[in-house]
């Protein structure tokens, strides 16, 4: 299962949603994401959860759910967040074929990746690409 080698991403991407669980389904049906864990407070909202996608992975709540994260993210906007694929083209026809929000299709570019982007059902924005960063620690 992807993202279940050992390896510990050090940042997560942390997104609300009014609707996680629509979120949750077509991040792992459309996009490709596993669900790692999923827990919900008694009327059924998502307070957290964890999707992984090779070596990264987000974690997703439900808006509305309480906390100080909650209400911190109030009125924010959209988020971006690239992951690392490696074949873009298989995996931006796996969105089409989910009905997927298709922003720019899968495009060369001139730094070396191949990557496309897409919009979620709640307005974020995923580029998905070849390009992984080398990061010396």
């Amino acid at each position: 299962m992807a993202g279940t080698d050992g390896v510990r991403p050090s940042i997560y991407p942390t997104l609300l949603y009014a609707d996680a669980k629509a979120a949750i389904r077509q991040l792992t049906e459309a996009l490709g994401f596993t669900e790692l864990s999923v827990f919900e407070t008694e009327d059924g909202k998502v307070m957290h959860a964890e999707l992984v996608q090779g070596h990264g992975a987000v974690m997703i709540g439900s808006k509305g759910r309480g906390g100080r994260f909650d209400a911190a993210m109030e009125g924010a906007g959209p988020t971006g967040v690239y992951v690392v694929v490696d074949d873009v083209d298989a995996h931006h026809q796996r969105a089409v074929e989910h009905g997927v929000e298709i922003l720019m299709p899968p495009t060369d570019q001139d730094y070396g990746s191949r990557d496309y982007m897409a919009r979620d059902v709640e307005g974020n924005i995923w580029s998905f690409g070849t390009y992984a960063p080398e990061i010396g620690v």
